[in-house]
Formats: C-alpha cells, sequence, structure tokens
C-alpha cells in the first residue's frame, strides 16, 4: 500500500514538472496567452483534466509556470559568489545576459524580460508574483551571505540598474526587425553596464565554487542568463 501510494505521488509530481516545463515554455514565447489550459497539457502529453488535480484555473498555471522558470534559470545566471570584486561581477553578469543567443531563445530565455509587458498590463495576482521573483533575482544578484542578511543598498541600486538594462535591452532587441540595430541595442547596453560598476576599494565577494567545467563560454550559452 506505501509502495503504491508513493508511486502515485511519484507520478503526480512527474506530471506536474510537465506542465510547469511546458507552461514556461509558451509563456516565455507567447506571454500571458500561452498559459491557456489546453495547449499547455497538450504539449505537457497529458489530458486535460488532469490539469484540475494541480491547479485551480489559467492564472494559478500562470504564476507556477512564471516561478518554475526562474527558479529553473536564475541560478544559472547568477551562480554563486566568485572571487572577484562588485564591479566585476555586474559586468560579468551583464554580458552573460545581454547576448543574442539569449535575445534569439525564446523559449529558454529570462522570464522577467519575456513577461515583463504582459505583467505591467496583468492582475494584481500575477503583479505581487512578478515583484517577488524580480526581488529574488535582484538578492540573487546582490549575493547578501546568507538568506536573512539585509541587501547592502549600494548594492541593490546598482543590481536595480542592471535589471533594467538588461530587461530593458532583450526587450528592444527583439522588438526591432533590423538585425544590425539589434545587435547595436545589445552592444551600447553592454557598455552602459561597465559605467554602473564604478570602481571600489572593497575585497572580493567571496569564493566560490568554479562554473561546471563543461559549461561553454559565457557568450556562447543560451541559458546562463536571467
Amino acid at each position: 500500500m506505501r509502495e503504491s501510494m508513493a508511486s502515485r505521488s511519484d507520478l503526480k509530481e512527474a506530471s506536474l514538472r510537465r506542465i510547469l516545463t511546458a507552461g514556461a515554455s509558451r509563456l516565455r514565447v507567447e506571454g500571458l496567452s500561452g498559459a491557456a489550459i489546453a495547449p499547455v497539457m497538450q504539449e505537457a502529453g497529458l489530458t486535460h483534466g488532469a490539469f484540475y488535480g494541480h491547479f485551480n484555473n489559467k492564472e494559478d498555471l500562470a504564476a507556477a509556470a512564471f516561478r518554475f522558470a526562474l527558479v529553473d534559470n536564475r541560478p544559472r545566471w547568477t551562480g554563486q559568489a566568485r572571487q572577484e570584486s562588485w564591479p566585476s561581477r555586474v559586468v560579468r553578469l551583464g554580458k552573460r545576459y545581454l547576448t543574442i543567443a539569449h535575445r534569439d531563445d525564446l523559449a529558454d530565455s529570462c522570464a522577467l524580460a519575456a513577461l515583463a509587458s504582459d505583467a505591467a498590463r496583468s492582475s494584481p495576482g500575477f503583479k505581487k508574483v512578478y515583484e517577488e521573483e524580480l526581488g529574488k533575482s535582484l538578492r540573487a544578484v546582490c549575493i547578501p551571505p546568507d538568506e536573512g542578511s539585509p541587501i547592502d543598498p549600494a548594492r541593490l541600486n546598482d543590481a536595480i540598474a542592471l535589471m533594467a538594462l538588461c530587461v530593458g535591452a532583450i526587450s528592444l532587441a527583439r522588438a526591432v526587425d533590423n538585425p544590425v540595430f539589434s545587435e547595436q541595442i545589445l552592444t551600447v547596453c553592454r557598455q552602459a553596464v561597465e559605467r554602473i560598476a564604478r570602481p571600489e576599494n572593497e575585497s572580493p565577494t567571496s569564493v566560490e565554487v568554479p562554473d561546471h567545467p563543461g559549461n561553454r563560454s559565457d557568450a556562447a550559452r543560451t541559458d546562463e542568463h536571467r
């Protein structure tokens, strides 16, 4: 009996992950309209009826899929602290985010950029979820020493400026038709990130286990943004 219950629990968890994976991908590509129940369930390979074993409605799905997208992608962009100065970290994260690969890979791109315009026109409930996830990303950029530690105000301001540049640049680069102009937007904003990262006489942030040796270069990685 216990084994049977565990098996059902595992199956339900697996089906939930399939739904969230499909929902997160569709949100990034199509915005909030991509969280329609029928196409998400079809992409997940599940019946329409299975949806209600996990969610009450489309709005619940959109919020959960958005959170899932950030939980999946955020650490691949921000990582952990390296033996580097704060300005170096800001520049590195900006260059990692503002790439042509990130611009072009909608399905696995930053959900904050993909949903920014939609969130501005969304319900208060989704705006709250967006705000919470944005806050988590800003905190991850600032790398406070532990979960309960306050964020240094100066770093938070830098992180907000970095995020605004990154999200805005990716959004504009996708919105224009001219590929040369689109690339210029990314280039100019990468340069602007360097101006945000003012020189500081501070010790390195902390020591980090290096990136996984199998990782490709920052510029080549499509999924090391967000």
